[in-house]
């Protein structure tokens, strides 16, 4: 796969299809429990600008979260990027799509294979006020800004961090324990983190979206079952009604048939009816020209009332 470089030497990556597609799949099989549609925010390649001390310093994620702020700012304008101290929420999850150019920024101490269960992170200082975090120690008087990882856990203190790469197919998930980052364990066969706040999973899915199959991260339920997006609720629905249509029209098919049976065996029963009555009054005919008399005859055949004066007319 070719990637040809940028004329910006210090542009860390550049976007590819994968980057347009895959924060468009995360957004749109989003499904929050217990948040509206009026609480939550996401977003994709937008700035967030995350210390009101150095308000240039900005990251800008793959794909983000925001809970309890409305998808509009301040419910009426779109959003040109996302800066915490005038929106009062942190982003609470944070997703990076790994790419050679920026892995060692988006992995920060973690880019060397480590052990989830032995993996620490240097602790982190606060100015509690629970919203504007002071700089980190090892910071305090430099005027460097950090890199994403550092910023993501220790001046936004995200809550969830995962990063994923389609060239290996590895999730990883780093939750916010105690003011620092700590990896979580996935099953490799089937890598699929719970994100008990919000009562969802994030996993691998793999499957055509936009045309396009591949590895892509999806969100799931607690059983793994996986949301669908609106177009597939669409489809799903449209594909539900045509099958309760067709369950209808064979319904009324069937009744149009049983009708049909019930008809034509009427009309065989009134045929037979009518022919095993030509037969008798035949027969009572025939016997009247051997000389018989009518009491006779209707004795001999059983014959009605109505039958008999059928032969006296």
């Amino acid at each position: 796969m070719y990637d040809l470089p940028s004329e910006f030497p210090e542009e860390p990556g550049l976007p590819d299809v994968f980057h347009d597609l895959q924060p468009q799949l995360l957004s749109r099989t989003l499904r929050l429990r217990g948040y509206g549609r009026d609480r939550y925010f996401t977003a994709s390649d937008l700035n967030i600008y995350y210390d009101v001390h150095h308000p240039i310093w900005h990251k800008r994620p793959d794909w983000f979260l925001a809970v309890n702020v409305p998808p509009l700012y301040e419910g009426r304008d779109l959003r040109n990027s996302y800066v915490v101290w005038q929106e009062g929420e942190h982003p609470f999850v944070i997703v990076e799509l790994l790419s050679p150019g920026t892995q060692a920024e988006d992995l920060g101490r973690f880019g060397q294979a480590q052990s989830p269960e032995t993996t620490e992170a240097s602790p982190t200082t606060s100015n509690g006020n629970g919203l504007i975090p002071a700089p980190p120690t090892n910071r305090a008087n430099r005027e460097i800004p950090p890199g994403k990882l550092e910023a993501y856990e220790q001046y936004l203190r995200v809550p969830h961090y995962f990063v994923y790469s389609r060239y290996t197919g590895q999730l990883r998930y780093f939750k916010l324990a105690g003011g620092s980052y700590q990896e979580q364990a996935l099953n490799d066969g089937n890598p699929i983190a719970w994100i008990a706040d919000l009562g969802l999973g994030l996993g691998i899915w793999e499957g055509e979206f936009e045309g396009i199959q591949a590895r892509w991260l999806r969100w799931c339920d607690r059983a793994g079952n996986w949301f669908l997006t609106d177009t597939e609720q669409a489809e799903q629905q449209a594909a539900q009604e045509r099958a309760e249509r067709a369950q209808v029209e064979q319904q009324v098919n069937q009744e149009r048939l049983a009708r049909e049976q019930a008809e034509q065996q009427a009309e065989q029963e009134r045929q037979a009816r009518e022919q095993a009555e030509a037969q008798l009054l035949q027969a009572a005919q025939n016997l009247l020209a051997t000389g018989m008399t009518l009491e006779q005859i209707a004795q001999v055949l059983n014959l009605s009332e109505a039958q008999i004066q059928m032969l006296q007319s």
